[in-house]
């Protein structure tokens, strides 16, 4: 599988890396952030990191799912704002990244930074069939914390 990335901006893949895989177990890229000047997120505010490319999935069969960096979340508090980015197989725009800061403490995100992860996978789009009755299960419909700890 290959996934066609387009440049937007002049300072990727120069200045800016393309999205990379960190490690060779990694199952996700990382998407560094395209800035032309570094950009503070005070406490508890939301801010929106663009990353410089657009891509096209190899189908509808695909969907790209970003999901936040676990240093930037456990060590500084900072998140995306979504919870997780869904890239339909059908958008061509630039992929951006909304963070929040979480923390009490501002956070700057410089030109190039590692703000978030890009994780292509396949989809499974069901048929929706209405039904009257669900088949039962042990767990039923217990809902938080009804397995236990």
């Amino acid at each position: 599988m290959t996934l066609e990335i387009m440049p937007l901006s002049p300072k990727l893949g120069a200045e800016i890396p393309l999205p990379f895989y960190a490690s060779p177990g990694a199952a996700a890229m990382d998407l560094c952030a395209c800035l032309d000047a570094p950009v503070e997120i005070p406490p508890r505010t939301l801010v929106v990191i663009p990353t410089g490319f657009a891509i096209a999935l190899p189908g509808a069969d695909y969907v790209a799912l970003i999901f936040a960096r676990s240093g930037l979340g456990v060590r500084h508090g900072i998140a995306l704002s979504n919870g997780v980015g869904v890239i339909d197989s059908d958008y061509r725009g630039e992929l951006k990244v909304g963070l929040t800061n979480l923390s009490e403490t501002p956070y700057t995100i410089s030109p190039g930074d590692r703000i978030a992860q890009l994780a292509v996978v396949p989809v499974a789009r069901p048929e929706i069939v209405p039904v009257h009755r669900l088949d039962q299960t042990d767990r039923g419909d217990g809902g938080f914390g009804s397995t236990g700890r």
